[in-house]
C-alpha cells in the first residue's frame, strides 16, 4: 500500500496482527522491500510480531526525488570525492529516519521495535539517537558508526557501492548474482533460482534506479560520524554483525556495541552482508529472544 510519511509517498507492507507489537524492518542501500526473505517476515510474524517493511524513498515503488538538485551519475561522484570535495545530498539519513515516524503516524503506532541492516541499521542508530521515545528496542545489524566513506577508503570502496543502471532485465540479474558473489553469506548460501527471482522481482517494480541509489549513497556518506552520541543511548539494543561481512569489517560492528552501554553484540560466522533464507532463522531466533528478555513492558 502507499502511505504519505513526513510529507512524501512510500510504499509498505503490514504483516501479521494489528494488535500484536510492531517490528519495523530497514533495508539497507539500494535494496527493496521484495529483498527481505519471505521466511524473515513470516518468522517475525510467527514470533508475534507485526511486521512492517517498506521501500527506501528513492528505490522500488516509493518517491523518487529525480528533481533534486544533487549529483546522481557514478563518474560524476567518484570524480568529486576523488578531488576531496564536499558532495551535496539530495536528503540526509535523518530525513529517511523521519520516514520510518511518518509510517508510524500513518499506521497509528505509538512505539515500536526497529530491525536496520546496512545502511538501514545506520538509520536506526538515528531513529534510537533523534526519535527514542518512540522506540521500544533498536536492533542494529551488519553496519557502522562511522563514516561509511572515510579519508583513505575513496578510491577502494566508492567505486563498489556507486550504482549504474542495468540495461536489461537479465542485467540485472547478474548483477545482483554477482554482489551476492562478493557479499553475500558463506556459511548460509543462497541458490542461484533464489538470487535470481529477487532481481526479477526488484526489476519489474520500476528499480534498481542509479540515480536514485547514488542520491541514498550521498545521504550515508554525508552522515556525521555518531561515536560521540551513541553512548547516550539508553534504550535496549542488539548489535548483530556477520564474521564474514566483506563490505563492512565485523570489528565496526562490535565497536557500535561498544559504543551503546548495556547492548548485546551477536557476531555470527558464516554471515556475511545479506541475509539469505538459510541465514532468515538464526535472525529471528536472535531477535525475538533479545525482544522477549530486554523489551520495556
Amino acid at each position: 500500500m502507499q502511505l504519505k510519511a513526513n510529507g512524501i509517498t512510500l510504499e509498505v507492507q503490514d504483516h501479521g496482527e494489528a494488535a500484536n507489537p510492531a517490528l519495523i524492518l530497514i533495508r539497507g542501500l539500494g535494496t527493496q522491500l521484495v529483498h527481505w526473505p519471505d521466511n524473515l517476515i513470516n518468522g517475525f510474524v510467527a514470533a508475534g510480531f507485526r511486521t512492517i517493511v517498506f521501500d527506501n524513498r528513492d528505490v522500488g515503488l516509493s518517491q523518487r526525488f529525480d528533481d533534486a538538485p544533487a549529483l546522481s551519475q557514478a563518474d560524476d561522484i567518484i570524480a568529486a570525492a576523488m578531488r576531496g570535495e564536499a558532495i551535496e545530498e539530495a536528503y540526509a539519513l535523518t530525513d529517511m529516519a523521519a520516514d520510518v515516524i511518518g509510517i508510524m503516524d500513518a499506521l497509528g503506532i505509538k512505539r515500536a521495535h526497529i530491525f536496520g541492516i546496512s545502511m538501514g541499521g545506520a538509520i536506526a542508530q538515528l531513529l534510537a539517537l533523534h526519535h527514542p521515545e518512540r522506540l521500544l528496542t533498536d536492533t542494529i545489524v551488519m553496519t557502522t558508526c562511522r563514516p561509511l566513506v572515510e579519508r583513505g577508503a575513496v578510491a577502494e570502496l566508492l567505486p563498489q557501492l556507486v550504482a549504474r543502471d542495468d540495461a536489461s532485465l537479465e542485467a540485472a540479474e547478474d548483477a545482483l548474482m554477482a554482489e551476492y558473489g562478493i557479499w553475500g553469506s558463506p556459511g548460509y548460501p543462497a541458490d542461484e533460482a533464489y538470487i535470481r527471482a529477487q532481481a526479477r522481482a526488484a526489476y519489474l517494480r520500476g528499480g534498481p534506479k542509479a540515480a536514485g541509489i547514488n542520491r541514498q549513497l550521498l545521504a550515508t556518506m554525508n552522515a556525521p560520524d555518531r561515536r560521540p552520541a551513541l553512548n547516550k543511548i539508553e534504550m535496549p539494543c542488539c548489535v548483530i554483525h556477520g564474521l564474514d561481512d566483506t563490505l563492512i569489517p565485523p570489528e565496526l560492528g562490535a565497536e557500535i556495541a561498544e559504543h551503546i552501554k548495556g547492548s548485546e553484540y551477536h557476531p555470527i560466522k558464516g554471515m556475511g552482508h545479506i541475509i539469505t533464507p538459510l541465514l532468515s532463522p538464526e535472525i529471528v531466533r536472535l531477535v525475538a529472544t533479545f525482544i522477549k528478555t530486554k523489551s520495556p513492558r
